[in-house]
């Protein structure tokens, strides 16, 4: 059972996603929230799977300070980010701030439905213009010289390790899934962390979707 949280200021606007989630088996509503302090208390409370979080929200604190309060405190938990505008600025701010995928409020139900199910299962998911436009900016990048294809540094088995990690699985899950050691996917890890320039899980993940190592369909 997934357990959710909608955060949205608009009442009917979480009301009516309540009435579409409760009427999926699989779904629960744990709670609600009109902003992002309450939306703090309800993750705490409640510890949801997933978190709905509308990213404009006047009154109280913003979805995505909501996002980073979120994460930093309980960072299992999965967020997804509800926005009514194709911002860029906005995607790639929530994505470093460890959300797990951003989908537009006006996309049909069922695909509402599939990105919640993504997210909880520790994958990623971005609505397809967005996916566009961030490997168009990465391909920018290249054709200006402002980076470099540093995957082909990678091993085989340090391109597996990059795509489970930016999957949300846990060390100890990668490492039942290649059969290898907890210390030995920790050390792939911090190559693979390494030979990219990263620093953070978010910027790892935004690394493989540019990439398309998250194997989602569009």
């Amino acid at each position: 059972m997934t357990s959710i949280v909608i955060v949205d200021d608009h009442a009917v606007v979480r009301s009516g996603l309540r009435m579409l989630l409760d009427a999926v088996d699989d779904f629960f509503v744990a709670g609600e929230a009109s902003e992002g302090d309450e939306a703090f208390a309800q993750v705490e409370e409640k510890r949801p799977n997933v978190v709905l979080m509308d990213l404009s929200m006047p009154h109280g604190k913003d979805g995505l300070s909501a996002t980073s309060e979120i994460k930093k405190h309980f960072p299992d938990t999965h967020i997804l980010i509800l926005t009514m505008h194709d911002d860029e600025e906005y995607l790639f701010r929530a994505i470093e701030l460890g959300a797990s995928g951003c989908i537009l409020k006006n996309a049909p139900h069922e695909e509402l439905l599939k990105a919640i199910r993504q997210v909880s299962e520790g994958d990623a998911y971005l609505y397809p213009s967005a996916t566009r436009r961030l490997m168009d900016d990465y391909m920018k990048k290249l054709k200006d010289g402002k980076t470099s294809d540093t995957y082909r540094l990678l091993t085989d088995r340090e391109r597996e390790v990059l795509a489970l990690v930016a999957k949300g699985f846990a060390n100890k899950d990668i490492a039942e899934k290649l059969v290898i050691s907890v210390k030995t996917v920790e050390a792939h890890k911090a190559h693979v962390m390494e030979k990219l320039q990263l620093k953070t899980r978010p910027e790892l993940v935004e690394y493989a979707w540019k990439k398309g190592l998250l194997g989602y369909s569009l």
